[in-house]
């Protein structure tokens, strides 16, 4: 006998009281932004150390005033999938402007960076059934949801390698099967460690062992490279990247996701890309948006070289205090604290003194590794920077 509704709701209670005794529960609230750098919650304020908008752009007058004509002029939403009536001049501007940007031939705009992932790694299983071994991929095991979940639901044969470990990877390819296409997939800066793939250490393996690179610069787009054009280019090794992610819901301080790559590639894409092909297209006004903001990037460099600046002394500050940091220069900075009840307690105490800072725990990250997940902005202000560093100096001094 099948299971019936009643049991069914059974199982779902039973899991989220699992959830709750191991404090992993989740929960939506209510958030109303005030600026780029507050918040907010019911009827009190916090400086937020929650958000990905690193440049502050969020709220930058150029960027709400270019969605605003766009809103009038061409609507609040695009109508259709971009195969059939939803894409516009706006949207071909804005791939072409965000290829010129990355130094790639072409960009595919998608609704998220999620369906950005998922339409490339589609795209690759499409284009590997053609090769005489078919695809496998090869995934840092601390890479975004959307690739692992996009790797593992797809037919194609994958491995996870230890995160940033090369040795692992060049055994892999070393022993990939002839006409087998090896596919390695990274990010440029992960999002919950704040480090960097090891793109330059991925560039010299493909000298002897050819495969097709995926980075995932979500997170190092508008951080890093000239006027934020990302990781990769800041190294120099932007043209060695066979297909890039970028979401411009964080540095850009807006909506959507956008694959780049070749013009033949792209064209794979819209031909291949599930994600792509069945959903609508990102409206028009979120469009000319990204345009705007990489306008804004290229004419206020100050931004990029403020948050870099503020993730340095935040960094270098909670060294000093005895926290537990993963290496790298981000602003995205990781205070690791173990256990799930310490990470909760933290945030708490942060909360209490008017600061947001998200407690981060399995299964987004490994057991024995929550942290306190503090990300900065460029419009964040000395005296904000002030107190998290006092807050956590005193939650440090608290510890037992």
């Amino acid at each position: 006998m099948s299971l019936n509704p009643a049991d069914f709701s059974a199982l779902v209670a039973a899991d989220l009281s699992s959830l709750a005794e191991a404090q992993l529960l989740r929960a939506r609230r209510m958030v109303t932004p005030v600026s780029a750098t507050r918040v907010r919650i019911g009827d009190r304020e916090y400086v937020n150390f929650a958000s990905n908008d690193y440049l502050g752009l969020t709220h930058h007058p150029r960027l709400i005033a270019t969605a605003a004509a766009s809103v009038r002029r061409d609507g609040v939403g695009s109508g259709a999938a971009a195969l059939i009536t939803g894409y516009s001049d706006a949207h071909a501007r804005a791939e072409a402007t965000i290829a010129r940007w990355k130094g790639t031939q072409d960009a595919v705009l998608l609704p998220s960076g999620y369906q950005a992932n998922q339409a490339l790694i589609q795209t690759l299983v499409a284009i590997g059934q053609r090769a005489e071994g078919g695809v496998r991929f090869l995934i840092d095991k601390l890479a975004h949801a959307s690739l692992l979940d996009a790797v593992r639901g797809g037919s194609a044969a994958f491995r996870v390698f230890p995160h940033n470990r090369l040795a692992k990877v060049e055994r892999l390819l070393a022993d990939a099967p002839t006409g087998q296409l090896q596919v390695v997939v990274t990010e440029s800066i992960f999002s919950m460690d704040g480090d960097a793939g090891d793109l330059m250490g991925f560039v010299e393996l493909k000298r002897n062992h050819p495969f097709f690179l995926v980075v995932d610069e979500a997170h190092g787009s508008g951080v890093y490279g000239p006027a934020g054009s990302g990781y990769a280019c800041e190294i120099g090794v932007q043209s060695n990247v066979d297909a890039s992610v970028v979401t411009l819901s964080k540095a850009i301080g807006c909506v959507g996701g956008v694959i780049c790559g070749s013009k033949d590639f792209c064209g794979a894409v819209v031909n291949h890309g599930r994600a792509y092909v069945f959903t609508t297209a990102v409206p028009p006004w979120a469009a000319v948006t990204a345009s705007e903001a990489i306008a804004v990037m290229r004419d206020e460099p100050w931004r990029q070289e403020r948050v870099r600046a503020l993730a340095g002394r935040v960094r270098a500050a909670a060294r000093s205090m005895g926290f537990e940091l993963p290496p790298g220069d981000s602003p995205i900075v990781p205070i690791i604290l173990g256990e799930s009840a310490s990470a909760l307690s933290a945030a708490e105490s942060l909360a209490r003194a008017g600061l947001l800072v998200v407690a981060v725990r399995p299964p987004t990250v490994a057991k024995g590794t929550s942290r306190l997940r503090v990300t900065l902005s460029a419009a964040h202000t000395d005296g904000e920077i002030d107190q998290l560093l006092s807050e956590l100096g005193a939650l440090k001094r608290n510890v037992k």
